[in-house]
């Protein structure tokens, strides 16, 4: 384990006969979608349970629909709740988006209009999904390739708004931040200040892919790039110790090796930031 901070992976099927022929040691937790688990039975829930034997989980979901203009779907958060009960999550979280509307699900993360107005609906409906999980609840700031007409607000400071009336966590994800501030000409080391990371639960840092000389796509599905390196360490400085997490979610390496070497790089920079001299409390 990092004497520093824990250290895992996104869990992802591809992934399961290099993580089981690898020491436990490799990671301290796994992460997973409640969406890709819950009720399956069989062959992949005795592999679920195999990695539940061998590190703790944390769950992250990816249907919640926080931004859309429907209703909250209870059925769905009836199940994720029970999920997170069952694999003993210690928070749960899911993104600051919408993923449809008028009942039908799209599977994409679709912006939502930074405002107020925005902010409000999308905290009242996270106030009722703190009100059915017995664990912490965050929202991950999401990548973005337009900005919409109605948005008043930045993304920190809608982000910053929506932690506030929710009174929730924060998912940080430091890859989005550098996609976001690069796709709209910002400073990424600058937006990341101004996001609310004293409110910061656990860290994401993944890869993206370039599509032309003005465009990045956050896609999951290559190594983490130079420049978000020295995001995550900066965030570190002021969120405290928080779990953090390489997501791969395609384009897995021939070579698992490099994902390892991935883990070694942040487990680096957390040495960095909170020298072995300084006990974690």
């Amino acid at each position: 384990m990092s004497p520093s901070v824990p250290v895992g992976i996104g869990y992802r099927r591809e992934l399961h006969d290099a993580l089981l022929s690898a020491q436990p040691s490799i990671v301290d937790f796994v992460e997973l979608a409640p969406e890709n688990f819950a009720g399956v039975g069989g062959a992949w829930r005795r592999r679920l349970e195999k990695i539940r034997q061998r590190w703790p989980v944390i769950t992250h979901g990816l249907a919640m629909s926080l931004g859309s203009p429907d209703p909250l779907n209870r059925e769905h958060l009836e199940t994720v709740s029970s999920f997170v009960e069952a694999v003993g999550s210690p928070h749960h979280s899911d993104h600051l988006c919408a993923s449809g509307a008028h009942g039908v699900h799209l599977h994409e993360l679709l912006p939502v209009p930074m405002n107020k107005e925005s902010a409000q609906a999308i905290a009242d409906k996270i106030k009722q999904v703190q009100n059915n999980l017995g664990v912490p609840f965050a929202i991950e700031n999401v990548s973005a390739y337009a900005l919409l007409p109605d948005n008043t607000l930045s993304e920190a400071d809608f982000v910053s708004e929506v932690v506030s009336r929710a009174d929730c966590r924060l998912l940080l994800d430091v890859n989005n931040i550098y996609v976001n501030a690069f796709n709209f000409g910002l400073d990424p080391l600058e937006q990341l200040r101004r996001f609310p990371l004293d409110a910061t639960i656990q860290i994401h840092i993944a890869g993206f892919d370039q599509e032309s000389d003005d465009l990045l796509i956050d896609t999951h599905g290559s190594a983490v790039a130079s420049g978000v390196w020295p995001l995550l360490e900066e965030a570190l400085q002021h969120t405290g110790r928080v779990p953090v997490l390489l997501e791969r979610d395609q384009g897995f390496p021939d070579n698992f090796q490099e994902l390892l070497n991935e883990l070694d790089h942040i487990r680096a920079i957390a040495g960095r930031v909170f020298p072995s001299s300084q006990a974690a409390p």
